[in-house]
């Protein structure tokens, strides 16, 4: 949590700006010298408040703030460099929300792997009218995801974040297993 520099300069001293009668003013300088000081937090957050604005830039404590005035998915549990990341891509993920890439997206934040998903639904186009339909006939989508040493609750946050995330229409279940090393083949 930010709070009081201790001798934070002001970036623009009152004691500077009285008028001339109290430039000599001995009782006065030190008057606005204490407003100064009251005011020097407040300046120095104006002056970089475009930072306060950049997820990569700004202080922790604001960054989880500002990740839920813009709905980022996160459950406060991801490392700093995660929750920053899925800060900075929220106004993003709503772009492409319900879609294939956003649930991808939005997985690949939450947990830093990338998941398979497999769905029912197809595109496709026929010069004749009445074409068979693509896809399945009911809809259907399943999110399997890797991870190193998974837990029920990753599987409990997969859940959360696909429902969250998923078409509003679509039925869907989640997978979440161990990563299986790959076999070495022996050299010769």
């Amino acid at each position: 949590m930010r709070g009081s520099v201790d001798g934070l300069g002001s970036s623009a001293p009152i004691g500077a700006m009285l008028p001339a009668v109290f430039a000599d003013d001995d009782l006065a300088q030190r008057f606005v010298a204490g407003l100064d000081e009251v005011v020097a937090p407040i300046l120095s957050v104006l002056d970089c408040l475009d930072t306060y604005f950049r997820p990569s830039l700004a202080p922790l404590d604001f960054v989880q703030w500002l990740g839920s005035w813009v709905g980022a998915e996160t459950d406060g549990t991801e490392p700093e460099a995660r929750l920053r990341a899925a800060v900075a891509a929220a106004t993003y993920l709503h772009r492409i929300r319900g879609t294939r890439r956003g649930l991808a997206e939005a997985v690949r934040l939450a947990f830093g792997e990338e998941p398979e998903i497999t769905e029912s639904g197809a595109a496709d186009w026929s010069a004749r009218p009445l074409g068979p339909v693509p896809g399945e006939r009911s809809p259907r989508l399943h999110v399997h995801l890797r991870l190193p040493t998974p837990t029920t609750l990753d599987t409990h946050r997969l859940d959360a974040l696909v429902a969250a995330a998923r078409p509003a229409h679509m039925p869907y279940t989640v997978q979440v297993t161990a990563v299986v090393p790959a076999e070495r083949n022996p050299e010769r």
